[in-house]
């Protein structure tokens, strides 16, 4: 399979537009325009009943002490775990692409909903796809105007203090299901478990980001 993206070169800077916050010179950051961004596929193996698409941050600090704060950074050595931004299931063979925009534009406080998520495919075939919760359910938690659950796609928001630049891993899997085997709310590390032994094939491609001015500075869209 093969995976590219109108939106971002594969190992390039995702561009503002795409992700939840963007640099502000005054304040740090500033909410961005958060647009999910285009990603488009082929060839899909013979066999395949359905795809799901993953993206997620693969940088994210494990330990919270010094993000955002002034006087400190966040040291590049410090361990990372992952942080999902995406999880799109139940994606029809005969979908091979989702546009800029298409499924986020603008940041949602509390959260977009979900799971479902109705979607016409261009030969005009009404299909039910369905959206997991990103981890900024858990990071909004104790945050009275942003808490909620998070479903679908909400872009990159790195430390502005991180010593590290950010890599984004967008993957999609053809699956031998036409349906992803859970109900109700879901997460992505959920959904990986969930699609182990029904994989026929799969593509990735990869995106970076920071909000630290110097380090943005260096990066290439």
């Amino acid at each position: 399979m093969r995976l590219w993206s109108d939106s971002f070169t594969d190992g390039g800077l995702i561009p503002a537009a795409c992700a939840f916050a963007t640099i502000d010179p005054d304040a740090h950051t500033r909410l961005s325009v958060n647009r999910n961004p285009h990603l488009a596929w082929d060839d899909v193996p013979t066999g395949t009943q359905s795809l799901i698409l993953f993206c997620y941050d693969i940088d994210a600090p494990t330990v919270g002490d010094n993000v955002n704060q002034d006087g400190v950074v966040v040291a590049e050595e410090l361990p990372r775990a992952d942080f999902y931004h995406w999880t799109l299931v139940d994606i029809p063979v005969a979908m091979r692409s989702v546009a800029e925009g298409k499924f986020s534009e603008g940041v949602t406080p509390h959260g977009k909903p979900g799971p479902l998520l109705p979607f016409t495919i261009k030969n005009g075939t009404e299909h039910q796809l369905r959206q997991a919760v990103n981890d900024y359910t858990t990071w909004f938690v104790g945050d009275p105007g942003m808490a909620g659950e998070f479903y679908g796609y909400d872009g990159p928001c790195p430390p502005w203090n991180d010593m590290r630049v950010h890599t984004y891993l967008f993957c999609i899997y053809a699956l031998d299901i036409p349906r992803l085997a859970l109900e109700g709310r879901f997460t992505g590390p959920e959904a990986r478990l969930a699609i182990r032994g029904h994989i026929l094939d799969e593509a990735q491609m990869v995106g970076v980001y920071s909000l630290n001015p110097e380090l943005a500075a260096t990066l290439v869209p």
